[in-house]
Protein backbone atom coordinates (compact mmCIF):
# COMPACT_ATOMS: atom_id res chain seq x y z
CA UNK A 1 0.00 0.00 0.00
CA UNK A 2 1.53 3.42 -1.13
CA UNK A 3 1.66 5.73 1.58
CA UNK A 4 -0.66 8.88 1.35
CA UNK A 5 0.35 12.64 0.52
CA UNK A 6 0.33 13.53 4.16
CA UNK A 7 2.89 11.30 5.44
CA UNK A 8 5.41 12.27 2.35
CA UNK A 9 4.43 15.75 3.00
CA UNK A 10 5.99 15.63 6.75
CA UNK A 11 8.82 14.76 5.91
CA UNK A 12 9.66 16.97 3.54
CA UNK A 13 8.73 20.03 5.80
CA UNK A 14 10.97 18.47 8.12
CA UNK A 15 13.96 18.41 6.24
CA UNK A 16 13.27 22.22 5.24
CA UNK A 17 12.82 22.80 8.57
CA UNK A 18 15.56 21.77 9.71
CA UNK A 19 18.28 22.60 6.97
CA UNK A 20 17.25 26.15 7.68
CA UNK A 21 17.81 26.33 11.58
CA UNK A 22 21.69 24.91 10.40
CA UNK A 23 22.35 27.30 7.76
CA UNK A 24 20.74 26.77 4.42
CA UNK A 25 19.70 29.85 2.75
CA UNK A 26 17.84 27.33 0.19
CA UNK A 27 16.54 23.58 0.53
CA UNK A 28 15.06 21.33 -2.04
CA UNK A 29 13.90 17.73 -1.21
CA UNK A 30 12.35 14.93 -3.12
CA UNK A 31 10.47 11.89 -1.06
CA UNK A 32 9.38 9.03 -3.08
CA UNK A 33 7.53 6.14 -2.17
CA UNK A 34 7.43 2.90 -4.53
CA UNK A 35 5.94 -0.25 -4.67
CA UNK A 36 7.26 -2.64 -7.48
CA UNK A 37 6.50 -6.59 -8.33
CA UNK A 38 8.13 -8.72 -10.64
CA UNK A 39 7.38 -12.42 -12.10
CA UNK A 40 9.06 -13.73 -14.74
CA UNK A 41 8.99 -17.05 -16.63
CA UNK A 42 11.31 -19.16 -18.58
CA UNK A 43 10.72 -21.78 -20.96
CA UNK A 44 6.98 -22.25 -19.49
CA UNK A 45 8.51 -22.27 -15.64
CA UNK A 46 8.49 -20.04 -13.07
CA UNK A 47 11.82 -18.97 -12.77
CA UNK A 48 11.47 -15.22 -10.51
CA UNK A 49 8.84 -13.81 -7.70
CA UNK A 50 9.53 -10.40 -5.91
CA UNK A 51 8.25 -7.56 -4.27
CA UNK A 52 9.95 -4.42 -3.36
CA UNK A 53 8.83 -1.49 -1.09
CA UNK A 54 11.01 1.32 -0.95
CA UNK A 55 11.32 4.73 0.05
CA UNK A 56 13.86 7.37 -1.53
CA UNK A 57 14.74 11.05 -0.28
CA UNK A 58 17.04 13.14 -2.02
CA UNK A 59 17.89 16.57 -0.47
CA UNK A 60 19.45 19.47 -1.81
CA UNK A 61 20.64 22.36 0.41
CA UNK A 62 22.39 25.78 -1.13
CA UNK A 63 24.22 28.33 1.26
CA UNK A 64 23.99 31.45 -1.12
CA UNK A 65 25.75 29.89 -4.46
CA UNK A 66 27.64 27.29 -2.68
CA UNK A 67 25.14 23.53 -3.42
CA UNK A 68 25.29 19.72 -2.45
CA UNK A 69 23.19 17.08 -2.28
CA UNK A 70 22.60 13.75 -0.73
CA UNK A 71 20.46 10.66 -1.00
CA UNK A 72 18.71 7.91 1.32
CA UNK A 73 16.20 5.07 1.80
CA UNK A 74 16.17 5.56 5.72
CA UNK A 75 13.91 7.91 6.63
CA UNK A 76 13.71 7.40 10.31
CA UNK A 77 13.97 11.20 12.46
CA UNK A 78 17.86 10.17 13.67
CA UNK A 79 18.90 9.64 10.21
CA UNK A 80 16.82 12.19 8.48
CA UNK A 81 18.84 14.59 11.38
CA UNK A 82 22.10 13.19 10.42
CA UNK A 83 21.23 13.18 6.63
CA UNK A 84 20.49 17.05 7.05
CA UNK A 85 23.85 17.72 8.88
CA UNK A 86 26.18 16.17 6.71
CA UNK A 87 24.48 17.60 3.69
CA UNK A 88 24.99 21.44 4.94
CA UNK A 89 28.89 20.31 5.95
CA UNK A 90 29.65 19.64 2.24
CA UNK A 91 27.82 22.65 0.86
CA UNK A 92 29.71 25.22 3.48
CA UNK A 93 33.13 23.30 1.55
CA UNK A 94 31.53 22.99 -2.26
CA UNK A 95 32.89 25.66 -4.58
CA UNK A 96 30.46 28.61 -5.27
CA UNK A 97 28.96 28.94 -8.66
CA UNK A 98 26.87 31.64 -9.98
CA UNK A 99 24.27 29.41 -11.12
CA UNK A 100 22.82 27.42 -8.83
CA UNK A 101 19.76 28.15 -7.59
CA UNK A 102 15.74 27.09 -7.27
CA UNK A 103 14.16 27.76 -10.16
CA UNK A 104 12.31 31.22 -10.36
CA UNK A 105 9.05 31.12 -8.60
CA UNK A 106 6.79 32.44 -11.04
CA UNK A 107 7.78 29.36 -13.21
CA UNK A 108 6.76 26.61 -10.33
CA UNK A 109 3.59 24.63 -10.96
CA UNK A 110 0.21 26.18 -9.69
CA UNK A 111 -2.33 23.15 -9.55
CA UNK A 112 -1.91 19.11 -10.39
CA UNK A 113 -3.99 18.18 -13.89
CA UNK A 114 -5.57 14.71 -13.65
CA UNK A 115 -3.48 13.06 -16.27
CA UNK A 116 -5.03 9.78 -15.56
CA UNK A 117 -1.39 8.45 -14.73
CA UNK A 118 -2.23 6.27 -12.08
CA UNK A 119 -4.28 2.99 -11.83
CA UNK A 120 -5.05 1.61 -8.14
CA UNK A 121 -5.87 -2.05 -9.84
CA UNK A 122 -3.62 -4.30 -8.22
CA UNK A 123 -3.06 -7.80 -9.90
CA UNK A 124 -2.19 -10.16 -7.89
CA UNK A 125 0.70 -12.98 -8.35
CA UNK A 126 -1.33 -15.52 -9.30
CA UNK A 127 -2.69 -13.84 -11.92
CA UNK A 128 0.40 -12.36 -13.04
CA UNK A 129 1.76 -16.04 -13.15
CA UNK A 130 -1.52 -16.75 -14.98
CA UNK A 131 -0.56 -14.05 -17.66
CA UNK A 132 2.80 -15.06 -18.40
CA UNK A 133 1.10 -19.01 -18.61
CA UNK A 134 -0.35 -17.35 -21.87
CA UNK A 135 2.29 -15.25 -22.96
CA UNK A 136 4.47 -18.50 -23.21
CA UNK A 137 2.28 -21.26 -24.48
CA UNK A 138 1.16 -18.44 -27.36
CA UNK A 139 5.17 -18.21 -28.16
CA UNK A 140 6.04 -21.72 -27.54
CA UNK A 141 3.12 -23.17 -30.77
CA UNK A 142 5.74 -23.54 -33.33
CA UNK A 143 8.07 -26.00 -33.25
CA UNK A 144 10.63 -23.19 -34.47
CA UNK A 145 10.66 -21.14 -31.44
CA UNK A 146 13.48 -23.16 -28.83
CA UNK A 147 13.57 -20.75 -26.35
CA UNK A 148 10.83 -18.42 -24.21
CA UNK A 149 11.42 -15.33 -21.84
CA UNK A 150 8.54 -13.73 -20.79
CA UNK A 151 8.17 -10.87 -17.89
CA UNK A 152 5.48 -8.67 -16.00
CA UNK A 153 5.72 -5.83 -13.44
CA UNK A 154 3.52 -3.68 -11.72
CA UNK A 155 4.77 -0.78 -10.31
CA UNK A 156 3.07 2.15 -8.27
CA UNK A 157 4.62 5.08 -6.78
CA UNK A 158 3.72 8.57 -4.48
CA UNK A 159 6.18 11.28 -3.98
CA UNK A 160 6.29 14.91 -2.96
CA UNK A 161 8.46 17.66 -4.13
CA UNK A 162 9.15 20.32 -2.20
CA UNK A 163 11.46 23.66 -1.46
CA UNK A 164 11.79 26.12 0.88
CA UNK A 165 10.18 28.91 -1.76
CA UNK A 166 7.31 27.75 -0.57
CA UNK A 167 6.19 24.78 -3.46
CA UNK A 168 5.17 21.80 -2.41
CA UNK A 169 3.17 19.25 -4.62
CA UNK A 170 3.06 15.48 -5.87
CA UNK A 171 0.88 12.59 -7.28
CA UNK A 172 0.83 9.64 -7.67
CA UNK A 173 1.84 7.10 -10.67
CA UNK A 174 1.44 3.67 -11.92
CA UNK A 175 3.40 1.72 -14.45
CA UNK A 176 2.15 -2.32 -15.86
CA UNK A 177 5.08 -3.56 -18.11
CA UNK A 178 4.90 -7.21 -20.14
CA UNK A 179 7.53 -8.38 -22.31
CA UNK A 180 8.08 -11.44 -24.12
CA UNK A 181 11.75 -12.66 -25.58
CA UNK A 182 11.66 -15.68 -28.09
CA UNK A 183 14.70 -17.80 -29.93
CA UNK A 184 13.95 -19.41 -33.24
CA UNK A 185 16.00 -22.22 -34.76
CA UNK A 186 16.43 -23.87 -37.83
CA UNK A 187 19.59 -25.90 -39.19
CA UNK A 188 21.36 -24.90 -35.93
CA UNK A 189 21.39 -21.09 -36.15
CA UNK A 190 19.09 -19.14 -33.88
CA UNK A 191 17.70 -16.24 -33.87
CA UNK A 192 15.84 -14.03 -31.10
CA UNK A 193 13.43 -11.22 -31.44
CA UNK A 194 10.83 -9.74 -28.61
CA UNK A 195 7.49 -7.96 -28.00
CA UNK A 196 7.36 -5.21 -25.25
CA UNK A 197 4.27 -3.52 -23.85
CA UNK A 198 4.11 -0.66 -21.23
CA UNK A 199 0.88 1.16 -19.73
CA UNK A 200 -0.37 3.25 -16.68
CA UNK A 201 -3.82 1.54 -17.02
CA UNK A 202 -3.53 -2.37 -16.91
CA UNK A 203 -6.93 -2.52 -18.75
CA UNK A 204 -4.85 -0.96 -21.44
CA UNK A 205 -2.18 -3.96 -21.81
CA UNK A 206 -2.00 -5.85 -24.86
CA UNK A 207 -3.44 -9.23 -24.64
CA UNK A 208 -0.77 -11.87 -23.30
CA UNK A 209 -1.50 -14.36 -26.21
CA UNK A 210 -0.80 -11.50 -28.82
CA UNK A 211 2.55 -10.68 -26.50
CA UNK A 212 3.56 -14.00 -27.02
CA UNK A 213 2.43 -14.76 -30.70
CA UNK A 214 4.13 -11.18 -32.31
CA UNK A 215 7.54 -11.91 -30.48
CA UNK A 216 7.86 -15.46 -31.99
CA UNK A 217 6.65 -14.64 -35.23
CA UNK A 218 9.12 -11.77 -35.86
CA UNK A 219 12.16 -14.49 -34.13
CA UNK A 220 11.07 -16.87 -36.77
CA UNK A 221 10.58 -14.08 -39.49
CA UNK A 222 14.57 -13.36 -38.96
CA UNK A 223 15.54 -16.96 -39.54
CA UNK A 224 17.97 -17.41 -42.31
CA UNK A 225 19.21 -14.43 -42.95
CA UNK A 226 21.61 -13.29 -46.23
CA UNK A 227 24.68 -11.15 -45.73
CA UNK A 228 24.75 -8.40 -48.67
CA UNK A 229 27.49 -6.32 -50.24
CA UNK A 230 28.16 -2.76 -49.19
CA UNK A 231 26.27 -0.22 -51.18
CA UNK A 232 24.75 3.32 -50.23
CA UNK A 233 21.26 2.55 -50.64
CA UNK A 234 17.41 4.23 -48.62
CA UNK A 235 16.87 2.78 -45.07
CA UNK A 236 13.88 2.04 -43.29
CA UNK A 237 13.67 2.43 -39.71
CA UNK A 238 11.11 0.43 -37.48
CA UNK A 239 8.72 2.13 -35.03
CA UNK A 240 11.05 0.25 -32.46
CA UNK A 241 14.35 1.97 -33.90
CA UNK A 242 13.11 4.92 -35.23
CA UNK A 243 12.73 6.73 -32.20
CA UNK A 244 16.26 6.32 -30.99
CA UNK A 245 16.51 8.94 -33.31
CA UNK A 246 15.08 11.73 -31.24
CA UNK A 247 16.83 10.35 -28.22
CA UNK A 248 20.04 11.54 -30.10
CA UNK A 249 18.31 14.70 -31.16
CA UNK A 250 16.86 15.36 -27.31
CA UNK A 251 20.81 14.46 -25.80
CA UNK A 252 21.81 17.66 -28.25
CA UNK A 253 19.58 20.22 -27.83
CA UNK A 254 19.70 19.75 -23.89
CA UNK A 255 20.91 23.09 -21.86
CA UNK A 256 23.77 20.99 -20.88
CA UNK A 257 24.84 19.69 -24.16
CA UNK A 258 25.00 23.50 -26.12
CA UNK A 259 25.89 25.01 -22.63
CA UNK A 260 29.28 22.85 -22.84
CA UNK A 261 29.42 23.39 -26.75
CA UNK A 262 29.04 19.34 -26.71
CA UNK A 263 26.18 19.25 -29.18
CA UNK A 264 26.35 19.54 -33.39
CA UNK A 265 23.38 22.00 -32.75
CA UNK A 266 25.09 24.39 -31.16
CA UNK A 267 23.84 27.90 -32.28
CA UNK A 268 20.64 26.53 -34.33
CA UNK A 269 18.20 28.30 -33.22
CA UNK A 270 15.83 29.60 -36.03
CA UNK A 271 17.88 27.33 -38.38
CA UNK A 272 15.99 24.58 -41.28
CA UNK A 273 17.71 21.28 -39.73
CA UNK A 274 14.74 19.03 -41.36
CA UNK A 275 12.87 19.52 -44.23
CA UNK A 276 10.08 22.07 -43.32
CA UNK A 277 7.28 18.82 -43.40
CA UNK A 278 9.20 17.78 -40.16
CA UNK A 279 7.37 18.99 -36.64
CA UNK A 280 8.91 17.19 -33.22
CA UNK A 281 6.53 18.05 -30.32
CA UNK A 282 7.91 17.55 -26.27
CA UNK A 283 4.01 17.33 -24.98
CA UNK A 284 3.63 16.14 -20.67
CA UNK A 285 -0.01 16.57 -20.83
CA UNK A 286 -1.18 13.35 -22.97
CA UNK A 287 -3.59 11.12 -21.28
CA UNK A 288 -2.03 8.11 -19.68
CA UNK A 289 1.33 9.04 -21.60
CA UNK A 290 4.36 7.06 -20.16
CA UNK A 291 5.75 10.36 -19.89
CA UNK A 292 3.23 12.58 -18.48
CA UNK A 293 3.85 14.81 -15.79
CA UNK A 294 2.74 18.43 -14.11
CA UNK A 295 5.82 19.67 -13.22
CA UNK A 296 9.63 18.91 -14.14
CA UNK A 297 11.97 17.25 -11.41
CA UNK A 298 12.68 20.76 -10.43
CA UNK A 299 8.72 21.65 -9.55
CA UNK A 300 8.23 23.92 -12.76
CA UNK A 301 5.84 23.73 -14.73
CA UNK A 302 5.54 21.61 -17.97
CA UNK A 303 3.81 22.41 -21.34
CA UNK A 304 3.75 21.49 -24.61
CA UNK A 305 6.49 22.41 -26.11
CA UNK A 306 7.80 22.88 -30.31
CA UNK A 307 11.05 21.40 -30.54
CA UNK A 308 10.70 21.30 -34.51
CA UNK A 309 8.78 23.57 -36.57
CA UNK A 310 8.12 22.87 -40.18
CA UNK A 311 11.63 21.96 -40.32
CA UNK A 312 12.77 24.97 -37.96
CA UNK A 313 14.86 24.50 -34.63
CA UNK A 314 13.17 26.52 -31.97
CA UNK A 315 13.94 25.11 -28.64
CA UNK A 316 16.14 23.86 -26.33
CA UNK A 317 15.55 21.86 -23.26
CA UNK A 318 16.02 23.96 -20.46
CA UNK A 319 16.82 23.34 -16.91
CA UNK A 320 17.17 26.40 -14.44
CA UNK A 321 21.15 25.94 -13.69
CA UNK A 322 22.28 25.05 -17.53
CA UNK A 323 19.64 28.02 -18.38
CA UNK A 324 20.80 30.73 -16.36
CA UNK A 325 24.83 29.34 -18.04
CA UNK A 326 23.03 30.29 -21.45
CA UNK A 327 20.90 33.35 -20.08
CA UNK A 328 17.58 31.48 -20.98
CA UNK A 329 14.43 30.51 -18.72
CA UNK A 330 13.94 26.84 -17.75
CA UNK A 331 10.83 25.35 -19.83
CA UNK A 332 10.24 22.45 -17.30
CA UNK A 333 12.42 20.34 -19.06
CA UNK A 334 14.76 19.03 -16.21
CA UNK A 335 15.31 15.59 -16.27
CA UNK A 336 14.64 15.80 -19.99
CA UNK A 337 11.99 14.92 -22.01
CA UNK A 338 8.12 14.04 -21.66
CA UNK A 339 6.39 12.61 -24.41
CA UNK A 340 8.57 13.15 -27.40
CA UNK A 341 7.16 12.46 -30.93
CA UNK A 342 7.48 13.12 -34.50
CA UNK A 343 4.39 14.49 -35.52
CA UNK A 344 2.88 11.64 -38.64
CA UNK A 345 3.65 11.90 -41.67
CA UNK A 346 1.72 11.88 -45.14
CA UNK A 347 2.66 8.16 -46.25
CA UNK A 348 0.59 4.65 -44.91
CA UNK A 349 3.19 2.37 -44.34
CA UNK A 350 2.83 0.26 -47.61
CA UNK A 351 3.22 3.66 -49.56
CA UNK A 352 6.63 4.05 -47.64
CA UNK A 353 7.75 0.74 -48.51
CA UNK A 354 6.93 1.34 -52.60
CA UNK A 355 8.92 4.80 -52.61
CA UNK A 356 12.10 3.28 -54.22
CA UNK A 357 12.40 0.09 -55.89
CA UNK A 358 14.90 -1.06 -53.32
CA UNK A 359 15.30 -0.64 -49.48
CA UNK A 360 17.12 -2.17 -46.43
CA UNK A 361 14.42 -2.36 -43.27
CA UNK A 362 16.04 -2.00 -40.04
CA UNK A 363 14.57 -3.54 -37.00
CA UNK A 364 17.46 -4.02 -34.47
CA UNK A 365 20.55 -1.81 -34.12
CA UNK A 366 23.68 -3.22 -32.09
CA UNK A 367 25.33 -0.97 -29.92
CA UNK A 368 25.43 3.50 -29.18
CA UNK A 369 26.59 4.82 -32.46
CA UNK A 370 25.45 8.25 -32.37
CA UNK A 371 28.22 10.77 -31.47
CA UNK A 372 26.20 14.49 -30.63
CA UNK A 373 29.50 16.35 -30.61
CA UNK A 374 30.13 15.26 -34.17
CA UNK A 375 26.50 14.24 -35.16
CA UNK A 376 27.92 11.03 -36.48
CA UNK A 377 26.39 8.03 -36.71
CA UNK A 378 27.10 4.45 -36.79
CA UNK A 379 25.37 0.62 -35.66
CA UNK A 380 25.23 -2.63 -36.21
CA UNK A 381 22.08 -3.38 -37.61
CA UNK A 382 19.67 -6.29 -38.58
CA UNK A 383 16.21 -6.25 -40.52
CA UNK A 384 15.45 -7.06 -44.21
CA UNK A 385 15.71 -6.36 -47.85
CA UNK A 386 12.50 -4.62 -49.43
CA UNK A 387 12.17 -5.23 -53.24
CA UNK A 388 9.23 -3.58 -55.28
CA UNK A 389 7.33 -3.11 -51.54
CA UNK A 390 7.53 -6.14 -50.72
CA UNK A 391 10.18 -8.18 -47.41
CA UNK A 392 12.47 -10.71 -49.75
CA UNK A 393 14.86 -11.87 -47.06
CA UNK A 394 16.33 -11.33 -43.76
CA UNK A 395 19.05 -9.38 -43.73
CA UNK A 396 21.95 -9.34 -40.89
CA UNK A 397 25.79 -8.50 -40.33
CA UNK A 398 25.75 -5.06 -41.51
CA UNK A 399 26.83 -1.34 -40.02
CA UNK A 400 25.05 1.20 -41.08
CA UNK A 401 26.24 4.74 -41.06
CA UNK A 402 26.03 8.59 -41.42
CA UNK A 403 26.18 11.95 -40.48
CA UNK A 404 22.64 13.67 -38.35
CA UNK A 405 23.38 16.97 -40.33
CA UNK A 406 22.19 14.81 -43.54
CA UNK A 407 19.92 12.44 -42.49
CA UNK A 408 17.34 14.83 -40.82
CA UNK A 409 17.50 16.68 -44.23
CA UNK A 410 16.38 13.18 -45.89
CA UNK A 411 13.95 11.92 -43.53
CA UNK A 412 10.65 10.99 -45.00
CA UNK A 413 7.88 9.78 -42.51
CA UNK A 414 4.70 7.60 -42.15
CA UNK A 415 1.50 7.88 -40.85
CA UNK A 416 1.69 4.97 -38.53
CA UNK A 417 2.74 6.81 -35.47
CA UNK A 418 1.38 5.02 -31.77
CA UNK A 419 2.46 6.04 -28.31
CA UNK A 420 4.52 2.99 -26.77
CA UNK A 421 6.91 4.44 -25.46
CA UNK A 422 7.67 8.14 -23.84
CA UNK A 423 9.29 8.87 -26.83
CA UNK A 424 7.88 8.00 -29.87
CA UNK A 425 8.17 8.29 -34.15
CA UNK A 426 6.26 6.27 -37.06
CA UNK A 427 8.26 4.30 -39.51
CA UNK A 428 10.92 6.57 -41.18
CA UNK A 429 12.72 6.54 -44.37
CA UNK A 430 16.39 8.15 -44.68
CA UNK A 431 16.65 8.33 -48.80
CA UNK A 432 20.61 7.67 -49.17
CA UNK A 433 22.68 5.77 -46.19
CA UNK A 434 26.06 3.86 -46.38
CA UNK A 435 25.57 0.32 -45.74
CA UNK A 436 28.72 -2.03 -44.79
CA UNK A 437 28.40 -5.03 -45.58
CA UNK A 438 30.84 -8.68 -46.32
Amino acid sequence: MLKEQEFLDKIASYCIDNSKKLGATDIGVKVIHSVSENVSFRNKKLEESNRADSFALNLTTYIDKKKSSINSSDLSESNLSKLIERCIEATKITPEDDSNSLPDIDLMSKKIKDLKLYDDTHYTNDKKIEFLQKVESAASINDKIVNTEAGFSENKKNFVLANSNGFSSGYKTSNFTSSCVAVSRINGAMERDYEFGSKRHLHDMLKPEDIGRIAAEKAIKKLGPKKIQSEKIGIIFDKRISKGILSTLANAVSASSISRGTSFLKDQIGNQIFTDNINIIDDPNIEKGLGSQNFDSEGVETNMLKIVDNGILKNYLIDTYYGKKLNLKSNGRSGGTTNLYFENGALDFNELLKLEKKFLYITETIGHGGNIITGDYSVGASGYMIEDGEITYPVSEITIAGNFKDMFKNIVLANDLEFKYSTNAPTLLIKEMTVAGK
